[in-house]
């Protein structure tokens, strides 16, 4: 089992932007468009959301994630990123964890279907999909989830 160490970090952190750079050439390879768009720091530096950024036992930056607050007991994940096996269920996990502790009932997500990889990622782990919401509407390009956090299936 990996052990990371997770912490709240802002987004402009030089390790944080440098994944969020790394994620941004990965989408472009997987889906033709780098995401970049999708993404704006001001959004996780809010009341409300969250920016992490996971650390292996050497203290290298290895992954990251976030989520916004969207109103109405929900939160949208964004910038969801992992350079080595085990580290996205462990932001994952982390993330869920502190949108709990946040007030938040459920998680939202969009990726795209082409990346079947993170699609039966958050299958895996609980998120079902839901229609298109926000920009996300009318793409049929991209693909929505949700998870329920108080569900009695999601519980650890």
């Amino acid at each position: 089992m990996h052990q990371f160490h997770i912490a709240n970090v802002d987004p402009a952190l030089p390790e944080a932007a440098a994944l969020l750079d790394e994620l941004c050439v990965r989408l472009a390879e997987i889906t033709g468009s780098s995401g970049r768009s999708s993404f704006d720091a001001e959004d996780v530096r809010v009341p409300g959301a969250l920016f992490v950024l996971a650390r292996n036992a050497d203290g290298k930056a290895v992954g990251c994630g976030a989520f916004r607050p969207m109103g109405e007991g929900v939160a949208e994940v964004k910038r969801m990123y992992a350079q080595v096996a085990g580290v996205g269920l462990a932001v994952l996990t982390h993330l869920e964890a502190a949108a709990k502790e946040y007030g938040y009932l459920r998680l939202r997500l969009e990726t795209r279907l082409v990346n079947q990889r993170a699609v039966a990622f958050y299958e895996k782990h609980a998120y079902y999909r839901i229609p298109n919401f926000g920009k996300y509407v009318g793409k049929a390009e991209a693909v929505c989830f949700e998870k329920q956090l108080n569900h009695p299936e999601n519980q650890s």
